[in-house]
């Protein structure tokens, strides 16, 4: 099962994220993990939130650009070892991870790794086949 990921593209400007959010805050709304990236002139922030929808309509009125996308959370051991052999998996299988970020979310011992994959259907069956823990709702 995928889940939704929230884009939000940024000017690359001091405030721009504090901004983001206060907007999130306001509204209510909990982020569950994050990552940005960046360049010189702009940024995109990437989000999982508790409620997407809500997420997507506070930050548009804010008048951010956002973008909602399908992404795959794998929950895996947080111990050594444990991201090369789901890596190993996608790479036998020829998947390309397009990103991915991580989040300690979850059980003691646990951490959940969030993956975009070029092939969003080949990459959530190799996941299901390999009996990989998908983690539906954050």
């Amino acid at each position: 099962m995928q889940i939704k990921q929230i884009s939000v593209f940024l000017e690359n400007s001091a405030g721009r994220l504090g901004e983001v959010t206060k907007v999130l805050a306001a509204a209510a709304i909990n982020i569950r993990a994050i990552s940005i990236a960046d360049t010189a002139d702009f940024g995109i922030l990437r989000l999982i939130v508790d409620k997407s929808d809500a997420a997507i309509l506070a930050l548009n009125e804010a008048g951010f650009t956002t973008r909602l996308t399908d992404v795959v959370a794998v929950e895996i051991g947080d111990t050594p070892g444990s991201l090369a052999k789901v890596m190993e998996l996608f790479q036998s299988s020829k998947v390309n991870i397009e990103y991915l970020y991580a989040s300690l979310e979850g059980m003691a011992g646990k951490a959940v790794v969030i993956f975009k994959m070029e092939n969003f259907e080949q990459g959530l069956k190799i996941v299901r086949d390999n009996g990989l823990s998908v983690v539906e709702k954050f």
